[in-house]
């Protein structure tokens, strides 16, 4: 199959149920990371960034709660990733494949893939980080960490994951560069300052006027501490 081939047919298989995917090459993120968290293979290998949209919740987690017995597992939302993962790998039986959830850790307690810097080089959401404010207006004691932001969904969407297809190189990609969504610099920091003292009211994520955003239901499960979610994942299995 070619890597155009390969791209339609994962697109055709789950972008109904609310993921979005975007091609890169591996090189292009080993560029930007530093040495310990490079992926081991060439250059141009071929990757795919998962991200689910608002759609995933109603589209796959809630018909994923329904089939499965979810009580007593530690986080029902890895657990759907997982399988949705497995199933795209499923479609491509003749393909070595290798999938890189977001929360995975490697054995020194890093994650395996900085999942926000995957999303910048393939083009899916423009990482905002501190070096995008010039001049700097906070202490260099104080911590700033960076968030992405999605030319449609603002803050409301989330990195799942990325699946290497470990043989199949595609030297001909060219690279698209993420919206810049969030131009001005008076706004860049308002956006990294709403995410870093204010990430809980949600308001980072409307930086702008975004297409779709999670609905009520959803944003009671995520901001819900993953052991208080149990009664959550129970009344959406009755359909309560």
């Amino acid at each position: 199959m070619t890597p155009e081939e390969i791209y339609e047919k994962v697109q055709q298989n789950l972008s109904q149920v609310g993921f979005e995917f975007h091609v890169f090459k591996v090189g292009w993120y080993n560029d930007k990371v530093k040495p310990e968290f490079h992926l081991n293979y060439e250059y141009d290998t071929m990757i795919i960034l998962v991200l689910s949209t608002p759609d995933m919740f109603d589209k796959a987690f809630k018909p994923y709660l329904l089939r499965t017995d979810c009580l007593g597992v530690r986080d029902p939302i890895d657990e759907c990733m997982t399988f949705h993962f497995k199933q795209m790998k499923e479609c491509f039986q003749d393909i070595e494949i290798e999938s890189i959830h977001d929360f995975e850790m490697d054995h020194n307690r890093r994650p395996k893939i900085l999942v926000q810097t995957a999303g910048h080089v393939a083009g899916a959401a423009y990482y905002y980080q501190r070096s995008d404010v010039d001049p700097d207006p906070w202490s260099k004691e104080q911590k700033i960490f960076g968030v992405s932001i999605h030319p449609k969904y603002g803050g409301w969407f989330a990195f799942r994951g990325v699946l290497i297809f470990k043989n199949i190189m595609y030297p001909d990609l060219e690279q698209k560069k993420p919206v810049d969504s969030v131009p001005s610099l008076e706004l860049r920091k308002e956006l990294l300052e709403r995410f870093n003292f204010h990430w809980q009211d949600w308001s980072f994520r409307d930086i702008f006027l975004v297409e779709k955003k999670y609905s009520e239901e959803q944003k009671e499960y995520f901001g819900t501490e993953p052991k208080n979610r149990a009664p959550l994942v129970e009344r959406m299995r009755k359909g309560i």
